[in-house]
């Protein structure tokens, strides 16, 4: 941000008040875990999310059957981030790879009864999603079973999606099935596997068949002509069936997916749901005991990529309900951490100034703006007091942000004058960028230095009219930026100013309009521009020559531009264009510059309109670059020039 170029402080007020980033209140949905979500502070609460890529990397790697499956609770109060850091691991696991992701919300289990079955369809959503490989998580996998019975070049996920379907139809033309193939192929290595599930996976390479197949992985009906074309079983069942069913299809689904990828299930908000099952369970112990029961029947070979069971719930949750299960649920469910939930913390000082930070830059991104500092408009002492004290949760901290996202108008003093300074001094120093190289801003401010001077007599110059609309026009150019129309001993005065700081061929143009008096109604042409960019002029050029004609023939003159004297007169202009901001009319600013005569002082204004001296500046041509040139040109190591016979014809023709 410090090489960029700030952006003005009424475009970054304006975008403030016009959109507040924190009115979200930080409330982080389902669709935020697997969309683009919230910005995100990598260091708040990065112990919870470190410890869960550790269980990944201990499930992937251990040699023991027992330990591929582990389990984390993540415990907090309401707000603290316990979804938030749900979507961090998931942006990660896409953005990295590692692992596949589930994620299981609360609002998925409308009835309790059900929970099972209910989870099976969440489990084939969730797999739905796109994955590291930027293909649908089940794609990853069934390319994995592919790549492993191939005996030619690997594929990407992408490259077989793409071709799968007419090599289908091309197996077909010869009598053979591909997935049928593939199929027989798959499962010799994994006999316990079960054969339809095996399939529905492979099927969902298909573009055209993979929604039916992800419908059946779900446990969902099909329409018989689609599971005949899948070759899949298709009986007609009761939602009772089906979670009968739920548990052995979760089972085989995870045991088979989880060989070729670690996979991270997450279980959310289960206690924000009042529901209970016909027994009077409610949602948070039937969640937990489905997790024990996850945990003690999903059968991992010691070849498995391992799985992570992430349960996630309020303090209290835990402390009065889950913890006091019988039957060793408390050790189930938190079995990595050795029954000791992982408990997320408040924000402190420090994350909130992180905090803060990515949310604005964030907005100030999508803005396309730059503000004056990277807190703006909040300031890091009263983050880090208000962190510090309130210690709040990041909802918290976010509602106090969206209450405080505004512009506090400054107190400024009670006189006009000290406004004025003030003012004058902070446009001073504000930063334009390369400003020498913008015309349109020198001019304007040159135009407006000599608008404050009508009336008065500068250079024995009575200053009578200043225009910034000199005519004619052609196709809307003006090369000649104002015209000043005065009176000097009684004879009309009329001067046009052409500030040409650009390149040569614009200057070629301006000194063209600056030189025809009569067509532009001028007793006189003026050229602003810096003495470095003339000197730079070669003696042969059409813009040397004008600027000769300017000075020797027309009686014009060429005013060098220099820093000292423009900058000052850019920083009134400013001023007079952000009076409102600084609390001064038009006719306050007239009067402060007349009276203190700054406009009147400046040695800029008063060099355009003296009396031409008449010195033309010396300009030679640039003696070293074409001492380069000679030297090259008589330098022995030139190589000879190749004759029509030589050897290197044929090569170039093999081109």
């Amino acid at each position: 941000m410090t090489n960029t170029l700030v952006s003005s402080i009424e475009a970054v007020n304006a975008a403030i008040q016009n959109h507040n980033p924190f009115t979200n209140d930080g409330i982080v949905k389902e669709q935020d875990v697997w969309g683009k979500g919230f910005p995100d502070v990598p260091t708040l609460n990065a112990h919870a999310s470190n410890k869960v890529f550790e269980a990944i990397e201990f499930v992937r790697t251990s040699k023991s059957s027992h330990d591929k499956v582990t389990s984390i609770a993540i415990t907090a109060q309401k707000g603290v981030g316990k979804t938030h850091l749900l979507s961090r691991i998931r942006h990660q696991l896409e953005k990295e790879g590692g692992a596949l992701f589930v994620y299981a919300g609360g609002n998925n289990y409308t009835d309790l009864n059900l929970v099972k079955y209910q989870f099976q369809r969440t489990l084939a959503d969730s797999l739905s999603k796109t994955g590291s490989q930027k293909v649908m998580q089940w794609q990853e996998v069934a390319t994995a079973m592919v790549n492993e019975v191939k005996t030619d070049n690997f594929s990407t996920p992408a490259e077989l999606v793409k071709r799968f379907d007419q090599a289908y139809i091309d197996s077909l033309a010869k009598n053979k099935n591909l997935v049928s193939l593939l199929q027989r192929q798959v499962i010799k290595n994994k006999p316990y596997a079960d054969p339809y599930v095996l399939r529905a996976i492979l099927w969902t390479l298909s573009e055209t068949q993979a929604p039916f197949a992800i419908k059946y992985l779900s446990g969902e009906e099909l329409a018989q002509v689609n599971a005949d074309e899948l070759g899949l079983p298709n009986l007609s069942k009761t939602n009772q069936d089906r979670e009968a069913e739920a548990l052995k299809n979760i089972q085989q689904i995870l045991n088979l997916v989880s060989f070729y990828n670690p996979v991270v299930i997450c279980f959310d908000e289960i206690d924000v749901i009042n529901n209970s099952t016909d027994d009077g369970f409610p949602t948070a112990s039937i969640i937990a005991n489905f997790v024990k029961i996850l945990h003690d029947t999903l059968e991992n070979s010691e070849l498995s990529q391992g799985i992570v069971i992430l349960t996630v719930m309020l303090s209290e949750t835990w402390r009065d309900k889950v913890n006091s299960m019988p039957g060793g649920t408390p050790d189930r469910i938190s079995k990595y951490t050795q029954r000791k939930p992982v408990d997320l913390n408040n924000v402190s000082g420090d994350s909130m100034v992180q905090l803060v930070t990515v949310w604005v830059k964030d907005f100030y991104r999508l803005k396309n703006l730059v503000p004056p500092h990277p807190l703006y408009p909040f300031e890091e002492s009263k983050l880090r007091e208000y962190g510090k004290v309130s210690k709040p949760s990041v909802r918290e901290a976010l509602r106090w942000c969206a209450d405080n996202f505004k512009i506090v108008q400054e107190a400024l003093p009670s006189d006009p004058f000290e406004r004025f300074t003030l003012a004058f001094q902070r446009e001073s120093k504000a930063d334009i960028g390369d400003y020498l190289e913008n015309s349109d801003l020198i001019s304007e401010a040159l135009y407006f230095g000599f608008v404050t001077l009508k009336g008065q007599t500068l250079e024995e110059v009575i200053i009578e009219e200043v225009t910034n609309d000199v005519q004619p026009k052609t196709y809307h150019i003006n090369y000649i930026n104002f015209k000043i129309v005065g009176n000097k001993n009684r004879k009309e005065v009329k001067i046009g100013v052409a500030v040409i700081q650009s390149s040569q061929v614009t200057l070629t143009a301006g000194l063209k309009w600056l030189i025809d008096y009569e067509r532009y109604d001028l007793t006189r042409g003026c050229l602003v521009r810096s003495e470095s960019k003339i000197k730079q002029m070669k003696n042969h050029s059409s813009a040397y020559k004008l600027l000769n004609e300017l000075k020797f023939v027309r009686g014009g003159k060429h005013v060098n531009l220099i820093e000292e004297e423009i900058r000052p007169l850019v920083a009134i202009l400013a001023v007079y264009q952000k009076r409102r901001n600084y609390q001064l009319t038009e006719e306050e600013i007239f009067d402060i510059i007349s009276k203190n005569k700054i406009t009147f002082n400046n040695l800029l204004l008063r060099e355009i309109l003296s009396e031409p001296s008449g010195d033309m500046p010396q300009i030679h041509e640039d003696k070293e670059d074409i001492g380069v040139i000679n030297d090259l040109l008589n330098s022995p190591s030139i190589p000879p020039i190749i004759s029509e016979t030589d050897d290197s014809d044929d090569d170039i023709n093999k081109l």
